[in-house]
């Protein structure tokens, strides 16, 4: 923990997921104190969660944090995002690829400069905090400067935080791409250097497979065998072009998933960004071997990629783990209550709709299990690091007129996840500490 800490009581609504409400119900998947408190340690953990009346007597000496009635939540985990896209959000492009190469790739060149590379992280990782959201899993560029900037931002804050060197070694500007062996050794500096590192993990990191060739997936996939314990994470079947693509960049593949499947790429703790346009041979083998798929519905929307399947990829014949994403920057907002929103209304059109206990379930306790962080986060237990976001569900007036409506916590949730912004987000802790509020005093 970085510097000194004394305990804390935090009050207000305390609102924890227990399990997945489409597996044990609505009743059963949510613990719901109106009146509740949160103990953090001095450690930046939670000693104890409950009611208000009922904290026990050990700790009626410490300072008492009053939000009233606002929700008191697990901070969100944003599953999916990309750290050098920070500036791009609403840049126009005809689809994915030509957004990729008139925005993206141009913008992602600036981060070998080690002092953008610097003042971007402490930028992007403010906008995380101001929108709630304590942990995530991103994408970094090719730099190593660039990836070793976002970690060390993020280690000074104390934040659960996995990323990882991009390997990209074709249909890239020169300035961006980099050969498999390059890739490979680089990524293992870097896993030797921050791997593990406070509350830091990594991913080894090919973009997909428009933009890696057969060496640089097989180097992928060895490192993936000398590192078992790490994380992949990749997109795939975002867009019907890029799927054109890669059937004809590699014509021996059953399909896109089987590309990847190949190199060795596919396991519990790989994540794969998209996956809309899935064919079921696809969704029974991702389902086989564990790995995920991130829905991402800003992006998708903003970018016309389609429309993902949620219910179907998670609770079909071959269930899919299923996390999200806000997918920055083809995602248009920084924000989960935003992609919470986006996600609900596609689940509207493809005619399987998403409950907003479901919804607030996949932001946290989901997305923690999902990437294998339930023991530390996702959700408010004695022992779990105290990473929490505190939503005012009358942050507006129009909000506060609404809210005079609701009659449940699921009313409530849902108001905010179609209404909310980072106005909605009052307070957001990282370890115990708030954070939000320590942005805007040091802008003042």
């Amino acid at each position: 923990m970085n510097g000194e800490r004394s305990g804390a009581i935090v009050r207000g609504q305390v609102v924890t997921f227990n399990d997945d409400p489409e597996v044990v119900g609505e009743r059963e998947c949510v613990s719901h104190w109106v009146d509740g408190a949160v103990v953090i340690g001095d450690d930046g953990a939670i000693a104890w969660v409950g009611a208000r009346g009922e904290v026990p007597d050990e700790y009626a000496g410490l300072e008492t944090i009053d939000h009233g009635d606002r929700l008191i939540l697990p901070g969100f985990i944003d599953a999916h995002l990309h750290f050098p896209q920070y500036r791009m959000i609403a840049a126009y492009g005809k689809d994915l690829l030509d957004w990729l190469n008139r925005y993206t790739f141009i913008e992602e060149q600036r981060y070998g400069d080690e002092d953008v590379a610097k003042a971007a992280a402490v930028e992007f990782i403010d906008e995380l905090f101001r929108q709630g959201i304590t942990a995530c899993l991103a994408f970094s560029t090719i730099h190593m400067t660039a990836t070793s900037a976002l970690f060390a931002e993020a280690a000074s804050r104390n934040m659960a935080l996995i990323s990882g060197r991009t390997m990209m070694d074709r249909s890239a500007p020169e300035g961006l791409t980099d050969d498999a062996q390059t890739s490979h050794d680089e990524s293992v500096e870097l896993i030797e250097r921050w791997s593990g590192a406070g509350r830091l993990g990594y991913a080894i990191s090919p973009r997909f497979a428009v933009t890696s060739s057969e060496a640089q997936l097989e180097a992928a996939g060895s490192l993936v065998k000398q590192y078992p314990d790490l994380w992949m994470q990749t997109h795939l079947s975002e867009n019907h072009g890029e799927i054109e693509v890669v059937a004809n960049d590699f014509p021996w593949a059953k399909d896109y998933t089987d590309v990847y499947d190949r190199f060795g790429l596919l396991g519990p703790k790989s994540f794969f960004a998209h996956g809309i346009h899935l064919g079921d041979r696809e969704l029974a083998r991702l389902s086989e071997s564990g790995s995920g798929v991130v829905h991402c519905p800003t992006s998708n929307n903003f970018l016309g990629s389609g429309l993902f399947r949620c219910r179907h990829t998670r609770n079909g014949k071959t269930p899919v783990k299923t996390a999200v994403g806000c997918d920055i920057g083809g995602g248009t907002s920084f924000a989960m209550l935003d992609t919470l929103r986006d996600a609900y209304t596609v689940s509207q059109l493809v005619g399987a709709r998403i409950s907003p206990l479901e919804a607030f379930y996949l932001a946290t306790l989901g997305n923690a299990r999902a990437l294998g962080l339930e023991e530390t986060i996702g959700s408010l237990q004695a022992g779990k690091f105290a990473d929490m976001v505190v939503l005012d569900p009358k942050a507006t007036p129009i909000m506060a007129a609404r809210h005079d409506l609701s009659q449940s916590l699921a009313d409530v949730l849902f108001a905010l996840m179609i209404m909310g912004d980072d106005r909605a987000v009052h307070e957001t802790y990282v370890a115990g500490r708030p954070v939000k509020s320590a942005i805007g005093a040091s802008q003042r």
